[in-house]
């Protein structure tokens, strides 16, 4: 009954702990202009020879390069000899994340994404991890990362080859150094919020090799999405509004002779949903985990006793049946009323 006891109170205690969830969706009802992209990528070609932009479906062109940050680093430092992403590690084998230096395995978020998490993470200010140092290696990748401001309408966000795609004098990349290989450690719109794991994070997409004309394509639908604790009618600062998009990927070689329709590059083409979803955790209060505890508590020990009772009554049942079976003998202590037999 011990054993049962604590089993039915660890499960309502991992009850509690998560809470209970809903999603909803609603009209949006504020209107908001503005949107940030937050980026951290690693391209395998040199900064020099990258081209970034965004042009939205109102017309503006951002030339995102003039507020992004650019890094040389060498490929190996993030991707292992199996082509599996990794985070830059120091000359002790430190992993470097968002919040600096940490030992053991990567932690960039969480498995399960409990709202509460989101919600109590989402006040601290997320950080760009430093890009780890060269170590003599050979340059011949760059780190990409940063916060754009965008216009909260269809957009496409590329990174392409310097003289490509752009009419530019003077510029032109050799087709040879093209290798769009590329990973994504973060892609977001909204606040930066290392906690909340998106469906880009940790990518890693590579161009087969002696294939230098490759085009990458992302097709995302981004959905404005409000994590809140309590009701989804106050916003407070119990609740943090970010953005959730779905994504597709398409990728392709393109024939060299067929550059002027199609240019290879990255490409995340990104569409604005005009819902909005609510994401509420509500959780009981402390004191009714208590009562519900001691309610399980008092449950157990009241199942024990009518167990207990049960069991005593079956075994005094069973030692009767016995008792009478030992003793069925005839009249005067003979069997079966016959003659006494020595």
């Amino acid at each position: 009954m011990m054993i049962l006891s604590l089993c039915l109170v660890w499960s309502e205690l991992a009850r509690w702990w998560r809470g209970t969830e809903t999603h909803t969706f609603a009209v949006e009802k504020g209107v908001s202009h503005g949107m940030n992209l937050n980026l951290d990528a690693v391209i395998k070609m040199k900064c020099a020879d990258i081209h970034v932009n965004v042009q939205d479906a109102s017309g503006d062109r951002i030339l995102a390069a003039e507020a992004l940050y650019r890094d040389p680093t060498n490929w190996g430092q993030w991707v292992d000899q199996r082509g599996i992403h990794k985070l830059g590690r120091d000359t002790h084998g430190r992993l470097l994340t968002g919040e600096g230096f940490v030992d053991g395995t990567q932690e960039e978020g969480f498995g399960e994404e409990h709202v509460h998490d989101i919600v109590a993470l989402g006040s601290k200010k997320g950080r760009w991890g430093k890009t780890p140092r060269l170590w003599g290696r050979e340059v011949d990748s760059c780190r990409i990362y940063g916060t754009l401001e965008l216009n909260k309408v269809q957009g496409d966000f590329h990174i392409t080859a310097r003289g490509h795609g752009y009419a530019q004098f003077g510029e032109h990349l050799s087709h040879d150094a093209f290798n769009f290989s590329h990973i994504i450690n973060e892609l977001s719109f909204g606040p930066y919020l290392p906690s909340l794991i998106n469906p880009l994070d940790q990518t890693v997409n590579s161009a087969p090799e002696h294939s230098h004309f490759h085009r990458f394509q992302y097709f995302l639908s981004i959905v404005p999405t409000v994590y809140s604790l309590g009701h989804p009618d106050s916003y407070s600062s119990r609740s943090i509004f970010t953005n959730q998009y779905a994504v597709t990927e398409q990728s392709a070689p393109i024939p060299e002779n067929m550059e002027m329709q199609m240019i290879p590059g990255i490409f995340v083409k990104y569409d604005i949903e005009p819902i909005l979803l609510n994401i509420v955790e509500d959780r009981d209060s402390f004191f009714v985990f208590l009562i519900k505890v001691v309610n399980i508590l008092s449950g157990a020990m009241v199942a024990g006793h009518w167990g207990f009772r049960l069991s005593d009554w079956v075994n005094e049942v069973r030692g009767r049946r016995r008792r009478n079976a030992g003793h069925s003998q005839g009249m005067l202590g003979t069997k079966g009323g016959g003659e006494y037999e020595e």
